[in-house]
């Protein structure tokens, strides 16, 4: 059995779909469904159904599943060990980032990253970090840079590189701008906008309005900051947005009882090997939070 036949198995698995399998492999779509139907023979069972465009996995899929998985995680592990004996930094670095982490601190590191490191192949998810660490500990993914989890799974290492304080911010021709010293029982008499109850980012936010007594109105509930912040701008909603993203559009406002902040960091498995793409990524990391 080949492990290529194992990847494209799991990549099809996790993504539900043999082309964004072949998207995340750097294959054509023709080569998964090769190597999916290998395996199928190799095993002469079948492993997904296949319903138009729907793909699922049969009981014998899931069975093999978590088998392929841990095959993979050793076999990753092994070479990643062996190929750090060499000391050279080299290979593909299979990563994930949030879209406000990649958009708004990410860049100088990867810019230095990718001309110091040139025979690294960056393979990027940008996923919520939510999402990013499940990965990481799962084994699909060496690392993360991303929001951390308020309480960490103890499968997983975390070092914060960046604090990201949160203001409270309206569209300056809202109604709580108009109030000189606006209270908390203020935001809850006005429509939110804020982040999905399961994200981290909404975990700390609820925690603080809970030990503040303050019931929410949630009006919407949006994972990309970037859609938060343009339905602020026109007024829908007042909402808590990172420090760095306010711009004349945005009027934080001067809250007092409320100092709400993120801890921003990488995100690593305990137990597992890093790669030296990897260990040389979070080195930089490291340093990027030292100078910050």
């Amino acid at each position: 059995m080949e492990t290529a036949s194992l990847r494209a198995f799991v990549a099809v698995a996790d993504s539900g779909s043999f082309s964004a399998a072949a998207t995340r492999l750097f294959l054509s779509q023709p080569a998964i469904i090769k190597r999916i139907a290998t395996l199928e023979s190799e095993l002469d069972t079948r492993l997904f159904d296949r319903i138009g465009r729907t793909v699922t996995l049969t009981e014998a899929g899931q069975t093999l599943l978590p088998r392929a998985r841990h095959i993979l995680l050793e076999l990753d592990d092994s070479i990643r060990s062996l190929s750090s004996l060499s000391g050279e930094v080299h290979g593909t670095l299979r990563f994930a980032t949030s879209h406000h982490v990649g958009l708004h601190r990410l860049p100088p590191v990867l810019k230095q990253y990718v001309r110091r490191y040139p025979q690294v192949r960056l393979d990027i998810r940008f996923m919520d970090s939510e999402q990013a660490c499940r990965a990481v500990e799962t084994g699909a993914l060496e690392l993360a840079v991303v929001t951390l989890p308020p309480t960490p799974s103890g499968a997983l290492g975390t070092q914060r590189i960046w604090h990201d304080p949160l203001a409270v911010v309206a569209a300056r021709d809202h109604p709580l701008c108009a109030l000189k010293r606006p209270q908390l029982s203020d935001l809850g008499a006005h429509p939110a906008i804020l982040p999905a109850s399961n994200t981290y980012t909404r975990q700390i936010a609820d925690a603080a309005f809970a030990r503040l007594a303050i019931e929410l109105d949630v009006a919407l509930s949006i994972n990309y900051l970037e859609t938060i912040k343009m339905l602020v701008s026109v007024g829908i909603g007042w909402a808590l947005l990172p420090q760095t993203m306010l711009d004349r559009q945005l009027r934080a406002l001067p809250v007092k009882q409320l100092r709400l902040q993120r801890q921003l960091g990488w995100v690593a498995h305990r137990d597992r090997t890093l790669s030296n793409a990897a260990r040389a990524l979070r080195q930089m990391l490291s340093r990027a939070g030292a100078a910050d």
